[in-house]
């Protein structure tokens, strides 16, 4: 009996020791473990400049990650998101906005001279990573193009940065009560060892709703402290998360 004792016990550890990662904060990336790439996708056009070109040297980054559920809700259907909102991809709930450079003051590197477009492949490498080819091809034309030397290495990169990130528990966040800014930037920052409070700048929407998490980065992409004034709203300011 001892020794049938011991073996379940044993087996009980181990059981536990498997389930324990579970309990921690997950990977950026561990929701590509249920995204399914469709076999075929529209390939985008050419994303047309909404700014000046500006050959800023480059500083820092920002590393913009967006909460797919607010999202989604404000495109109602629209069909040119109909990857990442439909479900037919799988539940999406943060993504990668894009990895963008910063420069030293309030301008930034942006729509440098692009000869190539990401080819079908690298779209579909990184579609679990942003779920929109749309959005893709204008963040390598937009931002890409000034910090790599093609498409594939400027995924690469962004993916690197993405994949270094791990997510509170969101919907823990989302169901709880008098919920603040704050609240969310320890919540990151208890996941993530070294990313400083200030490192973490929110955009809100109306009624103060989760639109984006951006994580400042200095030019070797460690966390930094986002510029003075530029870390969005106060700790104690009120918000609201879409339930993913």
């Amino acid at each position: 009996m001892a020794g049938a004792a011991l073996t379940a016990m044993r087996r009980a550890l181990r059981a536990a020791l498997a389930f324990a990662p579970a309990l921690l904060p997950a990977a950026a990336q561990a929701q590509a473990a249920s995204c399914r790439v469709p076999p075929s996708f529209e390939l985008p056009s050419r994303p047309v400049p909404d700014g000046p070109v500006r050959r800023t040297p480059v500083a820092g980054y920002t590393l913009a990650l967006s909460w797919s559920p607010a999202f989604c809700r404000e495109q109602g259907g629209a069909r040119r998101e109909s990857l990442q909102c439909s479900g037919a991809m799988g539940r999406f709930g943060f993504v990668l906005h894009g990895l963008w450079p910063e420069g030293r003051g309030t301008d930034w590197p942006q729509w440098c001279p692009a000869r190539t477009m990401p080819d079908r492949a690298t779209l579909r490498r990184h579609l679990c990573m942003t779920p929109s080819p749309d959005l893709l091809a204008h963040e390598w034309a937009k931002h890409g193009a000034c910090m790599s030397a093609s498409p594939a290495r400027y995924f690469a990169e962004a993916e690197r940065a993405w994949a270094g990130v791990r997510l509170p528990d969101m919907a823990a966040l989302a169901a709880g009560p008098a919920l603040t800014a704050g609240a969310l930037r320890r919540a990151f920052v208890a996941a993530n060892p070294g990313l400083p409070m200030r490192g973490i700048r929110l955009l809100l929407g109306r009624g103060g709703q989760l639109k984006e998490v951006h994580l400042c980065l200095d030019r070797a992409k460690a966390h930094v402290a986002c510029p003075a004034g530029r870390d969005g709203p106060d700790d104690d300011a009120a918000l609201a998360i879409a339930a993913p």
